[in-house]
């Protein structure tokens, strides 16, 4: 039976434990296709992909281990900040929320700053999962086009839902923009804007039953003319 969008919207999560399950090239190929049909603005499709398995995985995790080492949060020359700061409310509470319920779903209470520092290494091996992508846009992108990326990956991971695979999209990333663009390929012309990770969820791992909220509609839309 085909997965409704509906379905494939409701089931989505941040898969952040994957089995070593092989992901195939002819796979990933197909879902970027349906990816492809995203809207964007004039049709520009700005987004750009760089896909790694096998050894080219190893060596962006290498890469960006490497760099962690030397600069701990992240390498200091950024190509943007993936959240404000400050970070305001009602936008504060919401992250918080998202991350206590992410490491109680493990156990690791907020004193245990060792366990939540393991978990979060675990960004660097793409959470296990077999394949990961890069989505990356050139420099003279402006707003509207990185709103047609976001579209793009969107439809990316609902793709991947509807053939039975998990993903977890990663701006984690973009903290090591050098680090990662040097061992994928990334022209300096571009800027990294996320990663995502994508292969099988594996099912009896506890974080992958952490379900977020969401805002009802009320919170985020106005009606006017009904």
């Amino acid at each position: 039976m085909t997965l409704s969008v509906s379905d494939a919207l409701r089931q989505r999560i941040s898969t952040r434990a994957f089995l070593d399950t092989p992901v195939s090239e002819d796979q990933v190929r197909s879902l970027l296709e349906l990816a492809s049909r995203a809207p964007s603005g004039g049709n520009l499709q700005p987004w750009q992909v760089h896909v790694v398995a096998g050894e080219a995985r190893q060596r962006v995790i290498d890469a960006v281990k490497a760099s962690q080492a030397e600069h701990f949060k992240g390498e200091p020359e950024l190509e943007y900040r993936v959240y404000p700061k400050p970070l305001e409310e009602p936008w504060y509470s919401r992250r918080f929320a998202c991350g206590e319920a992410m490491y109680a779903s493990i156990g690791i209470d907020r004193e245990d700053k060792t366990g939540r520092l393991i978990q979060f290494a675990r960004n660097f091996e793409f959470f296990g999962a077999p394949v990961g992508l890069f989505v990356s846009l050139h420099n003279s992108m402006q707003p509207g086009q990185w709103s047609d990326c976001g579209m793009f990956i969107q439809s990316f991971v609902l793709a991947a839902e509807e053939a039975g695979l998990a993903t977890c999209c990663q701006e984690f990333w973009a903290a090591f923009p050098k680090a990662v663009k040097g061992a994928v390929g990334i022209g300096d012309d571009y800027t990294l804007f996320c990663g995502i990770a994508l292969g099988h969820a594996d099912p009896d791992a506890p974080i992958n039953t952490t379900r977020t909220a969401r805002a009802g509609v009320d919170e985020f839309a106005r009606f006017e003319g009904f």
